[in-house]
């Protein structure tokens, strides 16, 4: 059941047009990633579902209710149901940890005890109960988002959106931050939408994925299918510059300098024949195969990339035609 609606949505500033006709639906309980190049729309995007961007023109359902026509008292409750952080926290350093996630709850007139119970709760799940009486100029950077995502979970939405929750973390911290997220939606069972332009992030935790870019969504699906076969080629540079698992033309010249042999990119996904079955393969037909370039990675669990071999023997085409049936092959040719 979709939680989230776009419908033929469009939202102008003047003359610039920021989400062009955009059709999208997020499932409930999902982990839905919308990424995209700066510029192509996302944060517009995620504003118009908390209505603090009103739409030109379209549809935006939020948990059954269309945000178009609401009055500002209608659309308080609907914000009620959404949590939102950001990519550089927004904590008010004059306040500690503990006060910093009870705002909200103060704001939505829980009582003293309710809201000190449910911080203590909030920062607990996030890992922080010693941290409650620290101010955020103490914390780390991901100390900081942990405090974000206690904050935004604390009058207990249905839905968070998370703008580039990763972008201002080094990479260690930001394993720690998207475990976080994840759990928010295995255990509270809230549905997350991640704003990012950062590959990793979606590969690591979003079930579902929507591509945008010049305000357009150019392509959407199940995580795994979208990067593992991409259509069009905003995603297809999205995989080639995170996976780098496919040689340039600078690199191909470098290989060909030192592997006189016929090159071939064959790609490795959960579908296509396992590492060991294409080398089975190329035994078979009596060809040499040897491993020169490549990269596999994991996309929501299961493996992405491709390995690019040097071959040597006399049956190579009907080895490379065996496989081309299960699994893409860029074929570089013989070196010269």
């Amino acid at each position: 059941m979709a939680i989230i609606e776009f419908s033929h949505v469009t939202k102008n500033f003047g003359d610039f047009t920021a989400v062009n006709d955009v059709c999208l639906q997020v499932e409930e309980g999902e982990v839905f990633g919308v990424i995209g190049y700066s510029g192509a729309g996302k944060s517009t995007l995620v504003r118009l579902i908390n209505a603090l961007e009103p739409l030109t023109s379209g549809t935006i359902r939020v948990d059954g209710t269309s945000l178009s026509g609401l009055t500002e008292s209608q659309l308080r409750d609907v914000r009620r149901r959404i949590g939102m952080i950001f990519q550089h926290f927004n904590l008010m350093n004059s306040r500690t940890v503990a006060q910093n996630v009870a705002y909200p709850l103060k704001v939505a007139g829980w009582s003293r005890p309710q809201r000190t119970a449910r911080v203590n709760e909030m920062l607990e799940f996030v890992g922080l109960a010693s941290r409650a009486h620290t101010y955020p100029t103490k914390l780390s950077g991901g100390q900081k988002q942990r405090v974000g995502i206690a904050r935004a979970l604390a009058a207990q939405p249905t839905i968070l959106l998370a703008d580039e929750p990763t972008s201002a973390l080094d990479p260690e911290t930001t394993t720690g931050v998207l475990d976080l997220l994840r759990k928010v939606n295995t255990e509270l069972g809230v549905t997350v939408v991640v704003i990012t332009h950062e590959m990793s992030v979606v590969r690591a935790i979003c079930d579902r994925v929507a591509v945008m870019d010049q305000g357009k969504v150019v392509e959407t699906g199940p995580t795994y299918d979208v990067f593992t076969r991409p259509q069009n080629p905003v995603t297809q540079g999205f995989v080639a510059s995170s996976l780098q698992d496919r040689p340039t033309p600078e690199t191909l010249a470098r290989l060909r300098a030192r592997h006189p042999g016929r090159l071939v990119t064959i790609g490795v996904d959960d579908v296509g024949p396992s590492t060991g079955q294409v080398i089975h393969t190329f035994n078979q037909h009596q060809v040499n195969a040897t491993v020169v370039y490549g990269s596999i990675t994991e996309i929501t669990g299961r493996p992405s990339g491709s390995l690019t071999y040097e071959l040597n023997g006399q049956d190579i085409e009907s080895a490379l035609s065996a496989l081309s049936a299960q699994t893409t092959i860029i074929d570089w040719g013989q070196g010269v």
